[in-house]
């Protein structure tokens, strides 16, 4: 029996990792399940799942799950805080952890995963874009295995050779091409998109996800943060990623070959499919997805990506190519920038406003195999930095 830790279990993925997970019960297990605030959600999925812990990030929180539980026979053991994070993590009895933690807030159970050796499922895109070489150096001296969930990462994972970390060069890779479905704004007029709602940036055309991840898809920031992902996951640089807005959604990612092919990974908008090929791998197996009918698509478009109307796409590849600590600049940055519109303190367009002033208050410092407190501390510098940008807006 395979034991399975979801960190972020009641958020989009976490709810969906459970499904794929329940669909298997005599393979799977859920040991530790974790969870920011919702204490009722929590609740429900322990009830249904029975996992030995539970975590809250929030104290309250974890006191009210313990409220909620205690007429359990047998309980969860209910820890809090960072520190509970860590240790499901890396408990002995977990093979696989789903890290799906939204925001730079999923860094150190990541981290903690990668060095307990333990196959990590990253959804948790900004572990990569914030601490890459951190991350990739505790694989390697682990021997943990990081596998990709987004979509995007799962898909071209597919269509690589299993040797692809000699180098996608000597694989004959030319270069990757990295969908998006250009959110909801792709064709609305440029000088209209400072009166977007935080409503209209929320409505997804094609994919159910969490406020955050689905403003940053309407700016395109999600793209930039996962060329970022992509640069570490499969060893190649910037010049090698192509975006190409895709609105169907149904090509998640192709990957172009000398020889002049191109390979695709196709399937319905539903994150139950790189999920499942996550957690069977190198097998396939069941995830409840409805099978692609290409006869009710009946077409696919795509487009080139305006760098005029997605200036966040810009600045991600600006933040790839100057490396360092700019990827780190640019997340935290764009995580207060992406709140405070979400909070109605500034309009749309000043998002990508308060990214780039941060980038230039904050110049990209090396990071001579620095440590996670040289990373939080970046990443403290800049939130701050942002804020005061943002202030300037209020006021």
């Amino acid at each position: 029996m395979i034991g399975v830790t979801v960190l972020g279990a009641t958020g989009s993925i976490g709810v969906s990792t459970l499904d794929v997970l329940a669909r298997h019960p005599d393979r799977f297990r859920a040991v530790a399940l974790t969870a920011n605030r919702d204490a009722e959600r929590l609740a429900e999925q322990c009830r249904r799942h029975r996992p030995h812990y539970a975590v809250m990030a929030d104290p309250q929180a974890a006191a009210r799950l313990g409220e909620l539980l205690a007429d359990l026979p047998d309980p969860p053991e209910i820890l809090c805080g960072v520190e509970g994070l860590e240790q499901v993590a890396a408990l002995p009895e977990v093979d696989y952890v789903m890290a799906a933690i939204v925001g730079a807030a999923g860094l150190r159970p990541t981290l903690a995963a990668a060095l307990a050796g333990k196959r990590v499922l990253l959804a948790n895109k900004e572990s990569l874009v914030v601490a890459g070489e951190l991350l990739m150096r505790a694989v390697a001296d682990s021997g943990a295995q990081l596998l990709p969930i987004d979509s995007e990462h799962n898909a071209i994972f597919q269509c690589l050779p299993p040797n692809f970390s000699d180098g996608l060069a000597q694989v004959g890779v030319r270069r990757i091409l990295l969908t998006a479905s250009g959110g909801p704004f792709r064709t609305w007029p440029i000088d209209q998109l400072a009166l977007v709602t935080p409503e209209q940036a929320c409505a997804h055309p094609t994919w159910d996800m969490g406020r955050k991840i689905s403003v940053d898809s309407a700016t395109m920031m999600n793209k930039g943060l996962e060329v970022i992902e992509a640069c570490w996951l499969f060893g190649t640089d910037t010049d090698h990623i192509q975006v190409v807005i895709h609105p169907q959604s149904v090509i998640h990612s192709l990957v172009q070959y000398e020889d002049g092919s191109v390979l695709a990974q196709l399937g319905n908008p539903d994150m139950r499919t790189p999920i499942a090929h996550a957690m069977g791998w190198p097998e396939r197996i069941a995830s409840g997805v409805t099978p692609l009918d290409l006869f009710a698509i009946a077409r696919l478009d795509f487009h080139e990506p305006d760098l005029d109307r997605f200036p966040c796409l810009r600045l991600a590849y600006e933040a790839a190519r100057a490396g360092g600590t700019a990827p780190a600049v640019l997340n935290a940055a764009n995580e207060i920038a992406v709140a405070s519109f979400l909070e109605r303190r500034i309009p749309f367009t000043r998002i990508a406003e308060v990214v780039a002033g941060t980038l230039d208050a904050l110049p990209s410092e090396t990071m001579d195999r620095q440590g996670l407190e040289f990373l939080l501390e970046v990443d403290r510098r800049a939130r701050a930095q942002a804020e005061r940008l943002v202030q300037l807006q209020v006021h």
